[in-house]
């Protein structure tokens, strides 16, 4: 029988939710700083982007703390941003990568 802590489980599974919540959170950042460099919004719908940003800010950080997950988001977005340097990498330096591959043959 496979013994497994749910409370233990609950809390990576919201920790994991929680920094897709901020990865999606900071891309949709990134597209309205693009729109608003490019011109394509009015000063309106960039004040209402900014509050909405905020008032999303907080409610991320306000369930993080509520749920005690502000450790596993950190170290889920850690691990992912490992991974992304290292296929970026890979993709900048493919030669250096063949040849760290051909050593540990």
């Amino acid at each position: 029988m496979l013994n497994i802590d749910e409370d233990n489980l609950k809390h990576g599974v919201l920790g994991l939710v929680m920094a897709l919540v901020e990865i999606i959170r900071d891309a949709l950042k990134t597209q309205a700083f693009r729109r608003i460099e490019d011109g394509t919004l009015t000063e309106e719908e960039i004040e209402r982007l900014g509050r909405a940003f905020m008032e999303l800010d907080r409610a991320i950080e306000e369930i993080k703390c509520e749920q005690g997950v502000s450790e596993s988001v950190k170290n889920v977005r850690d691990g992912l941003d490992r991974i992304v340097d290292d296929v970026v990498d890979r993709m900048i330096n493919p030669r250096r990568w063949a040849e760290e591959e051909s050593r540990r043959r």
